[in-house]
């Protein structure tokens, strides 16, 4: 078997770590860091510790605090602009999903040699990059770990990067910085991790022993984790699983791409600005269904890491206990379970479908194939499930 892994150069992850970021940056000859993060976390006083321990240290950070969901080209720009007039020497994401996206393109953009228009798509990113270190504050998307920014084009619609120049040279897992995640985000970004995971898992292409181990492994700790962190919310144990588990389901999906779920989740972002833990977890179990005949060995080898019950002795009986697992899971952790209950309207849902057959970049992953048919019958399955 011929493949490939990526993956940061180096991970550290310790309950603290965050507050010595000098040690990477003097690793990276970095004095001068763009601290890339978003008004909320600046807002409860999450970022202003590291900030105040890399100037204790010597370093002169330059702060950017206008990341928002679903960043679009606008708050790229807005960030490079910032870089560019400090002369920052390199890039810290601080923050979700939407910060390191934002940090991993402007980290590229800050050398000059391409534009933000030339990096859409698969491997279209020539020129070299900043050094980057991403710091998570969610246990949830990995990006982090993965090769991929997601940005959003337009009213409706989101176009991504992907580059092995976007994997950051020093990924830091703090679980420290997650102890005060709402409920709700602590859900919907593990199920997201979950998904992750699974879709890399079942990946119709570049699915490989690494990225399967790194997949089974990370759901084992979120499966386990998330609903200690749901009564417990200042376990940091758990967190540090958390963490850890959407860590690994990073960097299996950065080497065995995503899929359906995805695809079909984006227009639900793009239309109705659903974060996107919950748009993956609306759509997670009707995907599953829709794969079941040409995966099923694939869920059944997974159910005995998302579930602690006895395994049936049948393949098809094990995949269904992974799929009523799953479910389970996303029921307790008080998420709304299907397209009406997170009040997406009936009638949209073939813009939905059309919308989705753009995402051919993912679909193209999926074990098996869809028609714009085939997605229109998975959005309705997930209406009123």
């Amino acid at each position: 078997m011929n493949f490939s892994f990526n993956s940061p150069l180096t991970l550290i992850m310790a309950a603290g770590s965050a507050l010595d970021l000098a040690t990477p940056c003097s690793k990276l000859a970095v004095s001068k860091p763009l601290v890339v993060t978003d008004p909320g976390l600046m807002s409860i006083g999450l970022v202003q510790p590291l900030v105040e321990a890399m100037i204790e240290a010597g370093l002169a950070p330059v702060i950017f605090d206008q990341v928002r969901e679903d960043p679009p080209e606008a708050v790229i720009e807005q960030a490079l602009a910032a870089g560019l007039t400090a002369q920052v020497d390199g890039v810290i994401a601080i923050g979700g999903g939407s910060s390191m996206d934002v940090a991993k393109v402007v980290a590229v953009l800050l050398t000059g040699q391409q534009s933000l228009a030339e990096l859409y798509g698969v491997d279209q990113v020539s020129s070299t990059r900043r050094p980057l270190i991403c710091v998570p504050t969610t246990a949830g998307t990995g990006s982090e770990a993965t090769p991929v920014a997601v940005i959003t084009t337009g009213e409706t619609t989101k176009a991504g990067i992907s580059s092995a120049q976007l994997i950051p040279d020093v990924a830091i897992l703090d679980p420290d910085l997650t102890l005060g995640l709402p409920a709700a985000v602590t859900a919907m970004t593990g199920i997201d991790a979950m998904v992750h995971a699974i879709e890399a898992y079942t990946s119709k292409f570049k699915k490989n022993p690494l990225s399967d181990l790194f997949a089974q492994q990370s759901l084992r700790l979120l499966s386990t984790a998330l609903p200690l962190v749901m009564r417990d919310p200042g376990n940091r144990a758990a967190r540090a699983d958390m963490l850890l588990g959407a860590h690994l389901a990073g960097q299996a999906f950065a080497n065995a791409p995503v899929a359906a779920v995805h695809a079909l989740a984006y227009p639900l972002g793009g239309h109705y600005h659903i974060p996107h833990g919950l748009s993956n977890s609306l759509v997670l179990a009707s995907v599953i269904k829709f794969n079941m005949p040409v995966a099923q060995a694939h869920y059944a080898e997974l159910a005995p890491f998302v579930t602690q019950a006895a395994m049936p002795e049948s393949e098809q009986a094990r995949a269904q206990l992974f799929l009523h697992s799953l479910e389970a899971l996303i029921a307790d952790s008080q998420l709304p379970t299907s397209l009406e209950a997170a009040q997406i309207p009936s009638a949209d849902l073939p813009l939905l479908a059309r919308d989705a057959m753009l995402q051919q970049r993912l679909l193209i992953n999926n074990p098996r194939a869809l028609a714009e048919a085939d997605i229109l019958d998975i959005y309705q399955a997930a209406y009123s499930n």
